[in-house]
């Protein structure tokens, strides 16, 4: 891992453990079994994708990338998998029906192509998710790839507080819409 890299996630690690949150986002609460849970108000998802945008924008910095833009189209189908995720009870790519990452993109219209997506079930907050993400090949790369443009992130969370973390990227129809169906 480049240094920049490693001092950006030191750095997002550090901030997410000592910031204070404000009480709007995500509020902390202890459960029956002594874990802490994060509890996220829906009406707080637009705060949520933003701070998880200027995270990842300040690592893809780092690393010397370009800065994603928060995508309508993206975060609809991110928030479509999240939500199919918990009803699945599994993290893993692929939605109850078959769907690919590719498939939800075109489903709700993006026009780019869809180059990665992260997925998580935690008890973790946004910044957490994100500071674990980095610490593994597979999942930074979809973070930090120079190609990325379009950035989609969404959560569901169930009754017991755990939460389900979607994040897709795209190319923002720079390459062309190689996600289209053929045929």
């Amino acid at each position: 891992m480049n240094r920049r890299v490693f001092l950006a996630l030191a750095s997002l690690v550090a901030l997410s453990a000592c910031v204070m949150r404000p009480a709007s986002i995500g509020n902390r609460e202890a459960h029956a079994t002594g874990q802490v849970l994060y509890r996220i108000d829906t009406a707080d998802t637009a705060s949520i994708q933003f701070r998880v945008l200027d995270s990842v924008n300040s690592l893809r910095g780092a690393a010397g990338a370009l800065p994603m833009a928060l995508n309508a189209e993206l975060n609809a189908a991110a928030a479509t998998h999240a939500r199919d995720m918990a009803v699945q009870n599994r993290p893993w790519h692929f939605g109850s029906d078959g769907s690919s990452p590719i498939d939800r993109a075109q489903r709700v219209g993006y026009a780019g192509t869809v180059l990665g997506e992260n997925i998580s079930e935690t008890y973790e907050s946004e910044l957490e998710t994100v500071a674990a993400w980095m610490q593994q090949t597979d999942t930074r790369e979809v973070i930090i790839d120079p190609a990325a443009r379009d950035l989609g992130i969404a959560f569901h969370q169930e009754e017991n507080g755990k939460i389900w973390w979607t994040l897709v990227t795209g190319d923002g129809g720079t390459a062309g819409p190689t996600n289209a169906p053929t045929g």
